[in-house]
């Protein structure tokens, strides 16, 4: 088995080592990989030239790894990846790696072909920004931004400063003001909140030990943004946290140039993470035009059934494999459930429930991607695993819906309860669950109590 060592200050010198200009997404970030060990529980270890992160992920007992280095040639990761799938083994858990660069995982596509589906998500990806344009604010297209500045410095008497340990109370106390007046998406749950004071607490009582550099702004003595980071690797810097007090005018564009202008030349690129599909977030992060969206690539080890069922998706939809590898990705996120039928140890027929809320909170069950190979059809096989899903979604959910694809699907749901409908759904998930093509979005519906539903139906992730 692996030995995995505990991640310390005293283990960054290590990480140091793995730094890839190739590898510039924020979970690299040694700061962050042991700022977030508290929710996290990572550890370390070395293989075969390449450094390996294991980690709880969120909430959840399951394991995941990143893998970091310079030399992610396919024979080091096939040898790496035979060794992680036994240590994955032992914990139970299918094999899932984190937080890939494209090449990584087209060189895990190269080697393992369809028994890895490897996906990103747009909610993850990092938001890379010329550094210079970050402290420029060139051209028409950041007018604003220094229309915004302009108005700070002529309301405020104010005094930037370099961050340092020091200032741990007055910046936890100017968190804790902005997270009361900060109201994000309330499809997404707080737990995070709660993790990332932990994280900037854990960052200030290590911040010249990991190194970390930042800038707080004063209105008088009063602290009214503050912010830091570290380098990814020698070209990128990423800024793990940015704070302010939202009733002062400006703060945000003031803090963000200000610091960019504080950077060493080296940095010719500034990392400033994720949105995680908040969408007042993604907007104010694109409003500074990024130089380019990072994706990091999720990559996972499909069973037999899981393969199955993405070759039947293929056969009976016509989607591409790219698709196909996003469904099986994202099963986990949304927790979907899959219903499937058998001839002997074939899988000739599949139906999945996502289950959902819509605005108000109630609970709905999606039915989705109900298909029969070719030759099993006409048996009654997707009346059978529709039945057998609306078993299931009756005991917890208000409502099943589901969308048809033409007459002879409605005739199948209308002999299993489903009623026709001028409901329109609208999917307020990143994985778009509809027909791809949105005015045939009509739903029929299923009631399994007295809820009404009408109009536009929007569906969240449950």
């Amino acid at each position: 088995m692996i030995r995995f060592e505990p991640i310390t200050v005293e283990t960054k010198p290590i990480f140091d080592k793995y730094a890839s200009e190739e590898i510039c997404n924020c979970d690299a970030a040694f700061a962050n990989i042991f700022c977030w060990q508290q929710t996290y529980h990572s550890q370390f270890a070395q293989i075969e030239g390449l450094l390996v992160i294991k980690y709880r992920t969120e909430g959840t007992n399951q394991f995941a790894y990143m893998l970091l280095g310079r030399q992610m040639t396919a024979p080091t990761v096939s040898t790496v990846i035979t060794i992680l799938t036994e240590d994955a083994a032992h914990e139970k858990c299918r094999l899932k790696i984190t937080s890939l660069s494209a090449s990584a995982a087209a060189t895990i596509k190269s080697l393992y072909g369809n028994r890895f589906a490897c996906a990103g998500s747009r909610d993850n990806a990092d938001y890379i920004y010329n550094t210079q344009d970050l402290q420029q604010l060139p051209g028409r297209k950041y007018q604003p931004k220094r229309n915004h500045i302009n108005r700070f410095n002529d309301l405020y008497d104010y005094r930037y400063e370099p961050l340092a340990a020091s200032h741990k109370e007055e910046c936890l106390r100017l968190e804790l003001e902005w997270r009361k007046h900060h109201h994000s998406d309330s499809h997404h749950s707080d737990n995070s909140a709660t993790a990332e004071q932990l994280a900037i607490i854990r960052a200030f009582d290590n911040f010249e030990a990991l190194r970390l550099k930042g800038g707080m702004l004063r209105i008088g003595q009063q602290p009214v943004a503050f912010t830091y980071g570290s380098p990814v690797n020698n070209q990128v810097f990423d800024i793990h946290v940015e704070k302010a007090d939202t009733a002062v005018e400006g703060v945000f564009p003031a803090i963000n140039r200000m610091f960019a202008c504080s950077l060493p030349q080296q940095f010719r690129f500034i990392n400033r993470e994720e949105d995680m599909g908040l969408e007042g977030l993604r907007k104010s992060k694109l409003s500074y035009h990024p130089a380019r969206l990072e994706d990091k690539i999720t990559a996972i080890e499909l069973s037999d059934d899981e393969q199955a069922v993405a070759e039947l998706w293929s056969e009976a939809f016509g989607d591409e494999r790219t698709f196909t590898d996003k469904f099986m990705v994202e099963r986990e996120r949304y927790g979907i459930r899959s219903f499937l039928h058998r001839s002997g140890e074939r899988i000739v027929g599949m139906a999945h429930l996502v289950p959902m809320t819509d605005a108000a909170g109630r609970r709905v069950a999606y039915i989705y991607g109900v298909a029969t190979a070719e030759e099993f059809r006409k048996r009654g096989i997707a009346s059978e695993l529709l039945q057998e899903a609306v078993r299931s979604a009756e005991r917890e959910f208000e409502a099943a819906v589901l969308i048809p694809s033409g007459e002879n699907a409605k005739r199948l749901y209308r002999r299993i309860g489903f009623e026709d409908t001028d409901i329109r759904l609208r999917f307020m998930t990143e994985f778009d669950f509809g027909s791809g093509e949105p005015e045939r979005d009509t739903a029929m519906l299923k009631r399994f109590g007295t809820a009404e539903f009408g109009g536009e139906l929007r569906l969240y992730g449950a």
